[in-house]
């Protein structure tokens, strides 16, 4: 994420949607670790896909 935008490095709605049509279900974004500027340095994106 920059610290001067605030906004991740990478489009993460692209990546739930390409990751969508491979199969996986999108379930959940959290920001384990918060940053010197109380913005999350990283966030992990859950997905499932049926066994």
């Amino acid at each position: 994420m920059s610290t001067m935008r605030r906004r991740p490095k990478e489009d993460y709605q692209q990546i739930i949607h390409d990751y969508a049509k491979e199969g996986l279900k999108f379930i959940q974004i959290f920001a384990p670790s918060i940053n010197g500027y109380g913005a999350a340095a990283y966030f992990e994106m859950i997905f499932e896909r049926d066994a």
